[in-house]
């Protein structure tokens, strides 16, 4: 939705937004089906017909994936896609071997793979403009610097269900408050540096409020339901302002 719009605002058309979309959300439904039928997850296919299941749900979503890219590429067009489609391959295929080598690498795992699913930023961008530039890169690299923070965060939350006053959050959130940290250090060198627009920057505000305040709240029991509420709310309001802070430029 980021890099579609920012695209949009920039002139350019949505003919092959279509595709992009269908061939995207399938791959991104393959992944569970798949990896459940591989058994390289908890949750896996067991019984003969949980097995035919998911083998039929492989088939169908890689059929639909394989017509849609067909229809993204007839013609020689959009080839640049190429190169982010094998970035994002070999995103997935790393976060495999983190997760199969190192089985508590759980955050690691996740930031590896939010690199592949935040290719469909500068993708949707490429495929309406047929630009890649600077631009291409800003909306990959901001959208996964969100990612892995929420990522940071949720995983902090999970962690720190259980604590009882505002020093155990600190100790627990050690981690989290360097990534802070660093997360405004990159974002402020990126734009004294004019890699990065200065109202682009202000899109990471409310998360980073967020961040900070929760250390300063009393200790709650978390509501992980809610939590995954809130953090919607907070990628809807991060696109929004991505949008409008660098979309007119």
């Amino acid at each position: 939705m980021t890099g579609a719009s920012v695209g949009l605002l920039q002139g350019g058309g949505a003919g092959s937004l279509v595709p992009l979309s269908f061939g995207a959300l399938a791959l991104f439904w393959l992944r569970t089906p798949l990896e459940s039928w591989m058994g390289t997850t908890p949750i896996r296919a067991r019984t003969p017909a949980e097995i035919r299941l998911v083998k039929r749900t492989v088939f169908g979503l890689a059929t639909v994936a394989a017509a849609a890219f067909m229809w993204l590429f007839w013609g020689g067009r959009n080839q640049w896609l190429v190169w982010i489609g094998a970035a994002a391959a070999a995103a997935f295929l790393t976060q495999a071997a983190v997760k199969w080598i190192w089985r508590d690498a759980r955050m690691a795992a996740q930031m590896i793979g939010a690199a592949g699913l935040t290719a469909t930023a500068p993708a949707a961008y490429f495929v309406v403009t047929y630009r890649w530039n600077g631009m291409t890169w800003s909306l990959w690299v901001a959208n996964l610097l969100f990612a892995v923070n929420q990522i940071q965060f949720v995983q902090l939350r999970i962690r720190a269900a259980r604590s009882k006053t505002r020093r155990d959050k600190m100790l627990l959130g050690r981690g989290f408050l360097a990534g802070q940290a660093a997360l405004i250090a990159l974002l402020a060198a990126a734009c004294i540096w004019h890699r990065y627009p200065w109202y682009g920057a202000l899109a990471f505000v409310p998360i980073l409020v967020r961040g900070f305040a929760w250390f300063g709240a009393a200790p709650r029991p978390l509501v992980i339901h809610a939590l995954g509420k809130s953090e919607l709310a907070y990628a809807c309001v991060f696109g929004v302002l991505l949008v409008i802070g660098i979309g007119p430029l």
